[in-house]
C-alpha cells in the first residue's frame, strides 16, 4: 500500500467533532430560544447566532478534512486548530457556573457532574483524540517528507 492511500481509522475524531457540534449549531441557529440556557436575552441570541455560523463552517470544514489523505499539512493544521478549540472550550465548560437548568439526578449533581461538566468531558474527550489522531499519523507525513527529498 503506498503511502498515498493510506488512511487511518482515526480520521473518524473529524467526525465526531461534528457530531459533537452540529446539533447546537443547527438548533442555535434555526431556533436559539428552544435552548436549555438560563437568561436568554437578544444580545446572547445574536451571539449564539454568530458562534452556529462558525462551528457550522468548522463542522463543513470537517467534513471535507475527513478523507484527505492523513500528510496533507492542510488537515494536520486542522487538526490541531480542532484540539486546541476544543481544549478551551472543555476548561470553560469546567469553570463556568451553571447556565443549563436540567439536572443529572440528585448523586451525580452531589458529586459535581453537570451537564455543563459532561458536556466539557466530551470535549476534553475530542481534544485529546485531535493529538492522538496527530500522533498516529506521523509517519505518514514523515514518509512523504522523506519521498519528496
Amino acid at each position: 500500500m503506498s503511502v498515498h492511500a493510506a488512511r487511518s481509522p482515526l480520521s473518524a475524531v473529524f467526525l465526531l467533532h461534528i457530531a459533537l457540534e452540529a446539533p447546537l449549531a443547527l438548533q442555535a441557529f434555526w431556533s436559539p430560544q428552544s435552548l436549555p440556557f438560563l437568561q436568554m436575552n437578544n444580545t446572547t441570541i445574536v451571539m449564539l447566532k454568530l458562534y452556529s455560523a462558525l462551528v457550522t463552517g468548522s463542522c463543513i470544514t470537517a467534513f471535507l478534512a475527513y478523507p484527505l489523505p492523513e500528510f496533507l499539512p492542510g488537515k494536520r493544521a486542522l487538526a490541531i486548530g480542532f484540539c486546541i478549540y476544543h481544549s478551551v472550550v472543555s476548561t470553560i465548560l469546567f469553570q463556568t457556573p451553571r447556565f443549563i437548568p436540567h439536572t443529572l439526578g440528585p448523586f451525580l449533581e452531589s458529586v459535581n457532574l453537570t451537564p455543563e461538566v459532561v458536556w466539557g468531558t466530551f470535549h476534553g474527550l475530542l481534544g485529546l483524540g485531535m493529538v492522538v489522531w496527530w500522533q498516529a499519523t506521523l509517519h505518514y507525513a514523515g514518509a512523504v517528507r522523506g519521498a519528496t527529498q
